[in-house]
This record gives structure tokens, C-alpha cells and sequence, in this order.
């Protein structure tokens, strides 16, 4: 015990110590109510402010972000093998036992894409038409997407916002027509010769984004290959992984088999600009929130400089009692970082608080119906409150010991 309070002491009374205690005095005193410390309160809740601004914004962008990637886990395959050149290969050249074989692969299956231009009750668009073959639902679990109808018969499942633009109604049992340019070309002198059209039924529709709704038709495999003419060709094959195995690792092991005919891709590969663009959409309102913060910060300035001015006196008897310069710069760093530290401090707080009940109750809704979910979406990451902190944490120390030491400077 002695050990210990003679250390305390020790910490005390050296000059970090004595700066430390001095800045709590001038912070914390119950005699403290004058304007300077009012403007020093005032400061810190211009630092709570943006700091609880760019937790909440952050928190957002996060849950949209983990939203988008689980919304694509129901529509892409975690691997996709497509052709290195071309548009469509021989599945007969792929050596689909290998791939079965490999450690970690759960299910594959056949895709084919295409564009065509889709005719609906006298309407007409231009979609994207994914063939699928039967295994696809097991690849992945396109089937909960399906809002009406069902997904895995002979049918086309059409999404929401083509079905909406045609005034697709399953229940009405008119067809679509696809209409798609013949390979062999056209005659000018016949060119509707030059198309060839096919009917399906309409088995259901399924809700995703606004993007891929109004973009992709889900057509049988065999429908597709009729349709462009592709006899036994496929476009791409979408391979399932096991729960908890590396898509990596995956990856590379599927690479060897395939060879230099095939290229393989991660589903966040497979829409690698979209994920990029999110990434510096997130970054980009971090930037901007940061510049606000920035700004509050030199509130700070004001409240530190009015403190120096006031403590005149006090700085003058420090210095005839010994203290250094730098122990007195010290005193009004501390307070400065204090300032900034109980205002960031009060920000987090308010921040991770009000996503905790965004997160719980969902209390701010989300207008119109671009996302399967009712409310805006927040997931709290430590990455991002880390961030949030570091920068703060640099920011408030930069503005603080350059106002001191610029301002020491002229009083002692």
C-alpha cells in the first residue's frame, strides 16, 4: 500500500500531473460559472453534434450496405464460372465432377443470359432474361423473393418493376412473348424474319431492388436456350458454397480446374462497381461529416484563447513558482482536449443510442417500396466508431496544442 501511494504521489506532483489537475480545477470547479465556462459548455455541445451526426450517418450506410449484400446472397451465387471469352461455352467442358468434389462446394447449377424485348397485353420493355435450370433454387434462395406466385415451374417469374411497367398479373394467364434477334441475322427486305419470338406463362413475380426488378426475367433453362437459340450452351455456372468456407480459397481451387478458358468470380466481384461505388458514397459523407467537425472544433479555439486570457494571473504565478512553459502549455492542452473529449464523449453517446433504437424499433420509416424492409436499416460497426474517434481524436489535438502554443507564446 505504501508502494502504491507513494507512486500516486509521485504522479502528483510531476508535471503532467500537476498540468492534469490544474485543467480539471479550471474545467470542474463548483466556482467556475463564468461566461468562459459557459462558452466552453457551449463547445462541447458543438462537438456532440456533428460527432452524433457521424455516428448516425455512418450507422446507416452500414445497414444499407449489409442490407444490399444480403438482398444479392438471394439472387447470386457466392462463385459464378464464366467464360473467358465469349458469351456462352459448353458446359460439356467444364469438368462439373471436379468441381462437385471439391471440399467446401455445396451445389452448382446453369445459368444463361440474354437480353430480349418482352411484349405484355401491348406494352413492351427490354429486359435481361436469366435461364435457369433446376438446381437453381438450391444455388440460391431466389424462392423467397417470390412475393406472388411460385418460383421452379415452366413458367417466366417476372420482377416487380418490369411486371409493374407491363401490368403483368399472373392471375390473368396472358403470356409473355419474347422477341429476340435471330444469330443467323436478318433480310432487309423481311425484317421481322430476322426474329424469332416465344411465349411463356407468367408463374409469379419476385421483389429484390428497384435495379434487378426491372431488369431480370427468370425463365427454365431449356425455355432460354430454345429462345436464343443456344442448343446445350450455357452462360455462366453458379456454384454454392458450405456455410463458413472461404470464397477465396474456393475460388482458387475452381480456377485450376477450369483452366485459362474460364474466369471465376466472387458475387461482390461479379458487381464490383456497385460495391466500389457504396464504398466511396460511405466514405464520401465520412469526408463531409469530418469537414463539419472540423469546423465545429474551432469553437474550442475561442473557449481555450478567452481561458488563456483569463488565467493571466494564474499563468504568471505558475511561472514565479518554477513551472516550465511547456508545463503550462500543458495545462491549457489538457483543457482543450477535455472540452473536446466530454462533447465527443456526450456525441457518441447520442449517436449509438439513437441507432440502438432505430436498430430495436425501426421508429423512422422508409418512403416508398425500393427495399424489402419497412424502416431505414442501421448496423453499428466498430471499424466505424473507431474511425470516428481516431479522427476526432487528431483533429481536436492538432486545433488545441497549435491555439496554445501560438497564444502561450505571447502571454509568458
Amino acid at each position: 500500500m505504501t508502494h502504491v501511494r507513494n507512486t500516486d504521489r509521485r504522479n502528483a506532483t510531476s508535471p503532467r500531473g500537476v498540468s492534469g489537475l490544474i485543467a480539471r480545477r479550471f474545467l470542474f470547479s463548483p466556482k467556475s460559472h463564468s461566461v468562459i465556462n459557459i462558452i466552453s459548455r457551449v463547445s462541447m455541445v458543438a462537438v456532440a453534434i456533428p460527432v452524433a451526426a457521424m455516428v448516425i450517418l455512418m450507422g446507416v450506410f452500414s445497414g444499407f450496405d449489409s442490407l444490399i449484400k444480403q438482398m444479392y446472397r438471394d439472387f447470386d451465387p457466392d462463385l459464378t464460372v464464366l467464360p473467358a471469352e465469349g458469351k456462352v461455352f459448353d458446359p460439356s467442358t467444364l469438368d462439373t465432377d471436379a468441381i462437385r468434389a471439391l471440399d467446401g462446394v455445396a451445389e452448382l447449377s446453369l445459368m444463361l443470359e440474354e437480353s430480349a424485348l418482352v411484349e405484355y397485353a401491348g406494352r413492351q420493355t427490354t429486359v435481361t432474361v436469366r435461364g435457369v435450370d433446376e438446381n437453381f433454387a438450391r444455388v440460391v434462395p431466389i424462392e423467397r423473393m417470390v412475393y406472388t406466385g411460385n418460383f421452379g415451374g415452366t413458367g417466366a417469374v417476372v420482377g416487380q418493376g418490369i411486371a409493374y411497367e407491363l401490368g403483368v398479373n399472373p392471375g390473368l394467364k396472358e403470356p409473355l412473348t419474347f422477341h429476340v434477334p435471330r444469330r443467323e441475322g436478318w433480310s432487309a427486305l423481311l425484317p421481322m424474319s430476322g426474329f424469332s419470338s416465344a411465349e411463356a406463362a407468367v408463374d409469379g413475380i419476385f421483389m429484390l431492388d428497384a435495379d434487378t426488378d426491372g431488369e431480370y426475367v427468370m425463365v427454365p433453362l431449356d425455355f432460354a436456350r430454345r429462345l436464343f437459340d443456344y442448343g446445350g450452351m450455357a452462360s455462366g455456372l453458379a456454384v454454392r458454397l458450405h456455410s463458413g468456407v472461404s470464397e477465396k480459397n474456393l475460388k482458387t481451387a475452381l480456377e485450376q480446374i477450369t483452366g485459362a478458358d474460364f474466369r471465376t468470380l466472387t458475387r461482390y466481384e461479379l458487381k464490383e462497381s456497385m460495391y466500389r461505388i457504396m464504398r466511396l458514397e460511405k466514405w464520401g459523407i465520412f469526408a463531409i461529416g469530418l469537414a463539419v467537425l472540423i469546423i465545429a472544433s474551432f469553437s474550442i479555439v475561442g473557449s481555450l484563447i478567452m481561458l488563456i486570457i483569463d488565467k493571466r494571473a494564474g499563468i504568471r504565478t505558475l511561472r514565479a513558482l518554477g513551472a516550465k512553459r511547456s508545463t503550462v502549455r500543458g495545462v491549457f492542452v489538457r483543457q482543450g482536449m477535455m472540452i473536446g473529449g466530454i462533447g465527443a464523449a456526450g456525441g457518441l453517446t447520442l449517436g449509438v443510442a439513437v441507432c440502438a433504437v432505430q436498430q430495436l424499433f425501426g421508429v423512422i420509416p422508409m418512403p416508398g417500396a425500393t427495399f424489402l424492409v419497412d424502416s431505414y436499416p442501421v448496423l453499428m460497426r466498430g471499424v466505424d466508431i473507431a474511425a470516428i474517434c481516431a479522427a476526432f481524436l487528431t483533429v481536436n489535438y492538432l486545433i488545441t496544442i497549435f491555439t496554445v502554443w501560438k497564444t502561450i507564446g505571447r502571454q509568458i
